[in-house]
């Protein structure tokens, strides 16, 4: 069988075992089990934000990846953490003469030349820095749901707009993506203010973690607060879901990044929906057995 035939099959036979087990809603008293979400992918076997990431991601059954969005010299949307090709791919090697390397100085064409995964092991050589499009035709394709985060948008003017253009041309705005496969997430508050104006059937959420006298003001436009599970609480948890987002639905929790099964246990504790992780394997087996 084909590997992206044989991820998409295991992922659904992961999702029907995933019903089968006994979860139980915290609300009614007992512990609710969250959402792992993969972090750059399945980040901790897999170069991060690459398609190869997201396939790994799939062949664990994890339903969940989350993502981080710049922009290109002209203007194309690629999938990649950091503001500098530095750290994951060769641009140093390629383009010497070119610090410090940032991915707004480079055209998509020229981004598309690096290797995005050999700095993670040999065996990923000739990974690429994947545009958003193609990013999102691999999450399709494995029927995943996406996390994606609007990156450093004070580099970009107008990225939240051309963000969610990428999205609808991609089909990704219709019911069955807004309603359960897409979240849309930043650091800032008026960036996500943006995409809630522009497109106010998305759900999004703010990472950070603002003072609980501060949330009623996000839960205007802010389904979500994902916050450090290091400085994470249950009552900060608790205050969250007393207050309804701008779909009239309680405010959800993500906390992240947690790669070990104790601090996963301990976060799924203080009743957070959403568990971001790098290894999102280690997390399920944690809180899921399996």
């Amino acid at each position: 069988m084909h590997a992206r035939a044989a991820a998409a099959t295991t992922t659904a036979v992961l999702g029907i075992v995933a019903l089968l087990l006994p979860v139980h809603d915290a609300r009614a008293g007992s512990a609710l089990r969250p959402s792992v979400i993969a972090h750059r992918g399945a980040s901790a076997r897999a170069p991060e934000n690459t398609l190869e990431a997201v396939d790994e991601a799939a062949s664990l059954g994890i339903p969940w990846v989350e993502n981080d969005v710049q922009r290109t010299k002209d203007g194309r949307l690629v999938v990649i953490h950091d503001d500098s090709l530095r750290r994951t791919t060769d641009a140093e090697e390629v383009y010497p003469g070119r610090a410090p390397w940032k991915v707004r100085d480079f055209t998509a064409a020229e981004v598309a030349r690096l290797d995005a995964g050999s700095w993670f092991g040999a065996g990923y050589t000739g990974a690429r820095v994947p545009t958003l499009e193609e990013y999102v035709d691999r999450v399709e394709h494995h029927h995943q749901k996406l996390l994606l985060e609007v990156k450093n948008p004070e580099l970009y003017p107008g990225i939240e707009r051309q963000t969610l253009e990428v999205l609808s041309n991609e089909g990704w705005l219709d019911r069955r993506h807004l309603t359960n496969r897409l979240i849309v997430q930043s650091f800032s508050a008026d960036s996500l203010r943006t995409v809630h104006e522009l497109e106010p059937g998305v759900r999004t959420g703010l990472l950070g973690m603002p003072a609980v006298a501060d949330l009623p003001g996000y839960a205007g436009f802010a389904d979500l607060v994902n916050p450090s599970y290091a400085s994470l609480s249950p009552a900060y948890v608790s205050a969250v879901h007393a207050l309804a987002g701008p779909h009239g639905k309680p405010m959800k929790v993500f906390a992240w990044t947690v790669d070990d099964p104790a601090t996963a246990q301990a976060v799924a504790g203080y009743d957070v929906d959403g568990v971001i992780t790098n290894k999102p394997d280690v997390v399920r087996r944690a809180l899921y057995g399996y």
